[in-house]
C-alpha cells in the first residue's frame, strides 16, 4: 500500500483541525490504525473517552473532519485502549 503514509498524514492533518475543540473540553483523540485505507480507528481519550456525547462528538464532528479532507474513508470507529497504550 504505497499510499498508506499519505492517508495517515491526511486524516492526522484533518485531527489537527478538530483536536483544539476537544483539548478545550478536557479531551484528545488518537489515529490508531486504518484498515484498507478506508476504515479509521481512533481512541478518544480524557473526557472526551468517558463523555456521554462522545459518540455524537465523533459523528458529527471528527468523522466530518476527516471525510470531508481524506473523502475515501467510509467510516470512523472509536476502540479503547489503556491509558498506557495511548501514551
Amino acid at each position: 500500500m504505497s499510499n498508506r503514509p499519505d492517508i495517515f498524514s491526511r486524516v492526522d492533518a484533518a485531527l489537527n483541525t478538530i483536536r483544539p475543540y476537544l483539548e478545550a473540553d478536557g479531551g484528545n483523540v488518537k489515529l490508531v490504525d486504518i484498515i484498507d485505507n478506508k476504515i479509521v480507528k481512533l481512541q478518544l481519550s480524557g473526557a472526551c473517552g468517558a463523555c456521554p456525547m462522545s459518540s455524537m462528538t465523533m459523528k458529527a464532528g471528527i468523522e466530518e473532519a476527516i471525510k470531508r479532507e481524506v473523502p475515501e474513508i467510509l467510516s470512523v470507529e472509536a476502540i479503547s485502549l489503556s491509558e498506557e497504550e495511548f501514551s
